[in-house]
C-alpha cells in the first residue's frame, strides 16, 4: 500500500504548527503559573513533544509549500515515455503552471495558464491512486482518433517524419519525430501494423494523454480521461538520471523537457 505523502506532510505541518501555537499563547504561560522557587529550572523546561515541534514545524512548513505550490521532484519508473524520458530520470514538476491547487485535495485556488497540447503533464489517473506522466494529446471538447499508428485530433492527422529504424533489443521499433500542437518531439513506434482505428471525444474538464513509447504505454487510450482536478504539474526538466541497480546517479543527461 502507497504512502499518501501529502496528506502526511498536511498533517505533520498541521500539528506541529498547532502544538507550537499551544506553547505560544498557553502552555508556556500555564508552566510560568506553576513554577515554585525550589522547581524553577524544572518547570520552565519545555515537554518533548513542544521541543520537536518547534524544531521541525519550520522545516515541515518550507517542504510543504515548496512542494505543494512551486515544484516537486518526480521520478520516472516505467518506459512509457521513452525516447524523451528516460527510466531513472528524476525530473522537477512545475506545481504553479497549470494553477495553484490545494494538496491533497487538488482543488484549483487561482487560474494561471491551462494545460497546452504537446505539453509533458504529471498526474493522477482515474484507475490508480499514483502519479503518472505523460504527453497531452487531446484538450477539453478534442477529438480524437489513432489510426495506423497515426494521430489525428480534430480530423487533422499530427505529422509524424520517420528518423531511422533501430538496432539491438530495439530492433523491432522505429523512431519519429512528431508535431503535437507547438512541439516536436521524437516517439517509438513498432514496425508492425495495427489496422484498428480507435476515436475518442474528450469531455469537458478532462484531458486525453498518451506516452512517446506508443506501444508500450499504458494511458488514456486504456483507462480512459483524466480529469482536470487530478493534474499535479508541468514537466519541465530533468534534473538527474540514475540507472537501476548500484549505479551513482549522473548530471550528464540533464535537460529541458520538450
Amino acid at each position: 500500500m502507497s504512502v499518501n505523502f501529502p496528506l502526511f506532510l498536511v498533517l505533520a505541518t498541521a500539528v506541529t504548527g498547532l502544538v507550537w501555537l499551544l506553547e505560544i499563547v498557553w502552555l508556556a504561560r500555564r508552566r510560568q503559573a506553576k513554577k515554585t522557587a525550589k522547581a524553577l529550572a524544572e518547570s520552565l523546561d519545555q515537554p518533548l513533544v513542544v521541543e520537536y515541534s518547534i524544531s521541525f514545524f519550520p522545516v515541515l512548513l518550507f517542504v510543504l509549500v515548496l512542494r505543494s505550490f512551486l515544484f516537486e521532484p518526480f521520478q520516472i519508473p516505467t518506459g512509457s515515455m521513452i525516447p524523451s524520458l528516460n527510466i531513472g530520470d528524476f525530473i522537477l514538476v512545475n506545481k504553479y503552471s497549470y494553477g495553484i491547487r490545494l494538496p491533497v485535495v487538488g482543488t484549483k485556488v487561482m487560474d494561471i495558464s491551462d494545460p497546452q497540447r504537446g505539453e509533458v503533464m504529471v498526474f493522477i489517473p482515474p484507475h490508480k491512486d499514483e502519479y503518472f506522466i505523460k504527453r497531452i494529446v487531446g484538450l477539453p471538447g478534442d477529438r480524437i482518433r489513432y489510426q495506423d499508428k497515426k494521430l489525428f485530433v480534430n480530423d487533422v492527422m499530427q505529422e509524424q517524419e520517420f528518423v531511422e529504424r533501430l538496432t539491438g533489443e530495439n530492433s523491432q521499433d522505429m523512431l519519429f519525430e512528431e508535431t503535437l500542437g507547438e512541439f516536436d518531439h521524437f516517439i517509438y513506434r513498432n514496425r508492425y501494423k495495427d489496422p484498428r482505428s480507435q476515436a475518442w471525444l474528450v469531455p469537458e474538464g478532462h484531458y486525453f494523454m498518451m506516452g512517446d513509447n506508443r506501444d508500450r504505454s499504458s494511458d488514456s487510450r486504456y483507462w480512459g480521461f483524466v480529469s482536470e482536478d487530478k493534474i499535479v504539474g508541468k514537466a519541465i526538466a530533468v534534473w538527474l538520471h540514475k540507472e537501476p541497480g548500484l549505479n551513482l546517479p549522473e548530471f550528464s543527461q540533464n535537460r529541458w523537457i520538450q
